[in-house]
């Protein structure tokens, strides 16, 4: 059973999915708060929405801890780095809220342009005051929106339905998007220089903090309008400040802040400013949609499933596609660290026609299996090339172009302190793993199980004697692939066997005659 800490407020419908599927579901209440770190030492998973700070410290304290869950989009407050270095997989709810933070763009965008909020206050100190809220329509109007994902995307899309020209900017931004949506790209400075509303929908990264600084500020037209309904530091809220006092700025609507609460209420007390306290999400439909597909990613998660909105997985993965190269991958990596004596050194994993977008995934599970000999599982996906660098192995990657009889396949070689291994491997019917070569050895089998595997001299009765000296210690073959090189006089046999044999059967085998080199191995 697992055993899910959830630190902050979570639908109920949520919380019941999670429970379903068997999980111990811990709900943290506000005197349970000074006691998180305790909490969380036997957790298999933590989520929380923006007010629990994942910190470093936190992540040390949480010994079993496998997933974090952020009920939302963004994961401010989770110190990704120290969990992907612990191989803490954090996922988040990447499209839940993408329709309320939309149309919260819109609320604020009109709402400043109409001047809304104003004009509600008159009114309610009992005026009737029109003159003094003049505004200005959105039609004709040229939006410049920053940050083209899923919410930009939407953004643009309404933006159209009111007439207006629309201008993007994002370093990923797909030209068939653009192209579907009438949206012209262009480079930041341009885009401000063209647009008279901006809207930022980026992630907070160390690229974006301050993105709209001073001096981009200074580019944008006078009276034109900041909407930030994206995320707090992408703006720089002082320089911000000093447009609107200066009045080079017709307006900023802002729900997102560099600190939340903002210490400082001189900027969003401004008459030119709307503001709202990071309400984008806040919709019942959104709340809902979160806590359903939080859930459901933390479970996905923990069953190993990698069919998930993974923030710090080092490749992007549908769960399908990549499955069974992932499991090639980690099987040749397994067995070639158990092959290779001593530690590694340099991993070199080659494409053999198999698709560039499937490289990463393919070489993190190599790395994975190669250090699970040393690791066990303390080495994940996530943390994988992590620990590899951190112990100076060095990972090569290459492609061989196509594979010379049309299956697609990958090599691995593995250099150590003790010498060096060479595997190919294939995927038979696009599904199944094998091997198909060992050190220049071509044979082919499932790696799989408990595998001898045995390098002799090729000369009559060897096999013959060491499948006696199995016979006689109780350990039965379920299947044998023999290899020759006529050239040097060797052969290679790997044999699947039915029972561990024990240590003083493999000094045994290791000792008969003819024999070079014997190796157990078990993948389970």
């Amino acid at each position: 059973m697992h055993r899910i800490l959830i630190a902050d407020p979570l639908e109920a419908s949520g919380v019941e999915i999670l429970r379903a599927a068997g999980a111990e579901v811990v709900l943290l209440g506000a005197a349970d708060r000074p006691r998180l770190a305790e909490l969380v030492a036997d957790a298999d998973a933590l989520v929380v929405r923006s007010a629990t700070k994942v910190t470093r410290e936190l992540l040390a304290a949480a010994k079993r801890l496998r997933v974090v869950g952020r009920a939302g989009i963004g994961v401010d407050n989770v110190d990704v780095p120290a969990a992907t270095e612990r191989g803490v997989l954090v996922v988040n709810a990447p499209t839940a809220n993408v329709v309320s933070a939309t149309e919260h763009t819109f609320a604020m965008m009109l709402a400043l342009a109409r001047r809304v909020p104003a004009a509600d206050a008159s009114m309610k100190r009992g005026e009737w005051d029109r003159k003094s809220f003049l505004g200005s329509e959105l039609q004709g109007k040229t939006l410049g929106v920053i940050g083209f994902g899923r919410i930009g995307q939407r953004v643009a899309a309404r933006a159209r339905a009111f007439e207006m020209t629309v201008v993007a900017h994002d370093p990923f931004l797909d030209p068939a998007s653009a192209r579907r949506l009438e949206v012209e790209p262009l480079e930041v400075d341009e885009l401000l220089a063209r647009c008279d509303i901006v809207t930022l929908h980026t992630p907070l990264t160390d690229a974006t903090r301050n993105l709209l600084d001073a001096r981009r500020i200074a580019i944008l037209k006078p009276g034109a309008l900041v909407v930030n309904c994206g995320r707090g530091g992408t703006l720089d809220e002082a320089a911000l400040l000093a447009a609107l006092e200066a009045g080079h700025l017709g307006g900023a609507a802002l729900d997102v802040y560099a600190e939340e609460p903002p210490p400082n209420l001189d900027l969003v007390r401004h008459p030119r400013v709307v503001a709202t306290p990071h309400i984008g999400a806040q919709t019942g439909e959104a709340q809902e949609r979160i806590a359903v597909e939080t859930a459901r990613m933390v479970l996905a998660a923990l069953s190993g499933s990698l069919a998930i909105a993974a923030v710090n997985l080092p490749f992007t993965s549908s769960g399908r596609r990549e499955e069974p190269w992932l499991r090639l991958g980690d099987r040749l990596g397994r067995l070639a660290g158990r092959l290779a004596s001593g530690s590694p050194r340099r991993i070199e994993i080659s494409r053999r026609g198999v698709d560039e977008e499937l490289e990463a995934p393919i070489v993190v599970a190599v790395v994975r299996g190669v250090l699970s000999r040393f690791l066990g599982d303390e080495v994940n996906y996530v943390n994988a090339g992590h620990l590899a660098a951190e112990r100076g192995i060095v990972v090569v990657r290459t492609d061989q172009g196509a594979a010379e009889d049309d299956s697609p396949g990958i090599v691995v070689r593995l250099v150590a302190d003790g010498g060096s291994v060479e595997l190919a491997g294939a995927l038979v019917g696009g599904r199944e793993a094998r091997v198909v070569a060992i050190s220049g050895y071509r044979l082919e089998f499932w790696p799989e199980g408990r595998l001898l595997v045995i390098e002799s001299r090729d000369v009559p009765g060897v096999v013959g004697r060491l499948g006696s000296l199995l016979g006689e210690a109780g350990v039965n073959i379920g299947d044998i692939h023999l290899a020759r090189r006529e050239a040097a006089g060797e052969t290679l046999a790997v044999l699947r066997l039915d029972q561990a044999p024990d240590a003083g059967v493999l000094e045994r085998l290791a000792a008969a005659p003819d024999v070079r080199r014997v190796s157990y191995v078990e993948l389970n």
